[in-house]
């Protein structure tokens, strides 16, 4: 069972009265990372939602390749500020496998494994509000991947840590991707999307300005907008 093609045929959101995003159409196809790119207030969180199914359109229509409901049972979410449970971090990482119906000890066995994954391995017993930024996303991540979403969305996964802790999240990304985990994240961080994109869609003012596959898209870019952007310049 795939979940792609996606397409989005006309999509919109509109919140008191303001338009966010949209109309866009879009159709999304194939493997590797999607980086939706764009300065801070694009519109970039909300596609990202609609796409998920976290936020209600205002219009348009979204299709998969297969039902909705398998869709997206088939796919993560990982916010730009990591959810986390009250508990410690074995019972996070246990918490979405037992929601699934995983026997207790198997899914411990797995929890383990992700832990180490992703460098938490002695923090096990370790209260999860308590850990650092850095140490919060990764366990968001171990969190959305430990059931092996077949999609896993990422809004700005490394906007809010340093150099050391942002590496480390990268790798943990790209090892997804080549496990097989198609990833939709979000960044204004170009140096980002430079290391993680396959292609990209760059927003702006809440309208799709720009699709194309990563490298034409960098040395290439075909709207002004994207070409100041790229710049450094500020665009509205």
């Amino acid at each position: 069972m795939d979940l792609f093609p996606l397409t989005a045929r006309g999509i919109q959101s509109r919140r008191r009265g303001q338009q966010l995003v949209g109309p866009i159409d879009l159709t999304l196809a194939g493997d590797g990372a999607t980086v939706v790119l764009g300065p801070n207030g694009a519109g970039k969180t909300t596609l990202l939602q609609l796409l998920h199914g976290t936020a209600r359109l205002s219009a348009g229509q979204i299709e998969w390749a297969c039902s909705t409901e398998e869709a997206r049972h088939h796919q993560a979410f990982v916010f730009q500020r990591p959810v986390m449970l009250r508990r410690t971090v074995m019972e996070n990482l246990l918490y979405p496998l037992r929601q699934r119906g995983m026997r207790k000890a198997e899914a411990k066995v797995r929890a383990q494994d992700w832990a180490e994954r992703v460098g938490l391995g002695r923090l096990l017993t370790r209260q999860a509000p308590v850990l650092s930024g850095g140490e919060q996303q990764k366990l968001a991540l171990a969190r959305a991947l430990i059931c092996e979403p077949k999609l896993l969305f990422l809004d700005e996964p490394c906007a809010a840590l340093d150099g050391r802790a942002t590496r480390e999240i990268e790798e943990i990304l790209q090892n997804a991707k080549a496990a097989g985990t198609r990833l939709i994240l979000s960044t204004h961080d170009l140096g980002q999307a430079r290391r993680l994109a396959d292609r990209v869609l760059f927003l702006l003012g809440g309208r799709l300005h720009e699709v194309g596959e990563a490298a034409s898209f960098f040395n290439q870019p075909k709207t002004p907008q994207a070409r100041a952007f790229l710049r450094g310049d500020i665009v509205e």
